[in-house]
């Protein structure tokens, strides 16, 4: 009989995987039809605005000469498989956690896969009001704060359960 904690890892794991073609497929969309630092009005408050960041959020360490994408690369390596293992070890009514680190994981290959070819991540997603612009992003950094607002909502929610 097959072991329900790899059922359920699987069965989750198509969040992640999904996560991770939109996340692709969208920015092979962008890259290709947008051009670099020209906005598209979609709406007010809303551009869509080819960007490339060689940081981390907000372009953290995105001028630091060139070594922070190995940086990144390992470190979000570590993490992915950390996420991973978490999954692996969660019990099958753990549904909120479950989908928070699926989102979370799906988005941080996302961007692993941007550093790991092109040696930056694609934004194109452009919040802005009046002249006020947030950082631009991108599908994947969208699935990583949905999973981290679920987990810390799942966290306020259930504070003693046990993993």
């Amino acid at each position: 009989m097959p072991d329900s904690n790899l059922i359920n890892t699987r069965q989750w794991i198509w969040i992640s995987i999904l996560v991770i073609v939109f996340d692709q497929l969208t920015k092979l969309l962008a890259d290709h039809f947008l051009q670099y630092h020209q906005p598209i009005e979609v709406m007010p408050m809303f551009n869509l605005t080819l960007m490339y960041n060689k940081g981390a959020a907000f372009s953290f360490l995105a001028n630091a000469g060139g070594w922070q994408r190995w940086f990144f690369l390992i470190l979000t390596s570590a993490v992915s498989i950390f996420i991973y293992l978490w999954i692996k070890k969660l019990k099958s009514h753990q549904i909120l956690q479950y989908s928070a680190l699926a989102l979370i994981l799906g988005g941080a290959i996302g961007n692993l896969i941007d550093r790991a070819i092109y040696g930056h991540v694609i934004d194109f997603l452009d919040v802005y009001f009046q002249h006020h612009h947030w950082p631009a992003f991108n599908i994947a950094d969208s699935a990583i704060t949905v999973g981290a607002i679920l987990l810390i909502y799942d966290t306020l929610k259930n504070p003693h359960e046990d993993s």
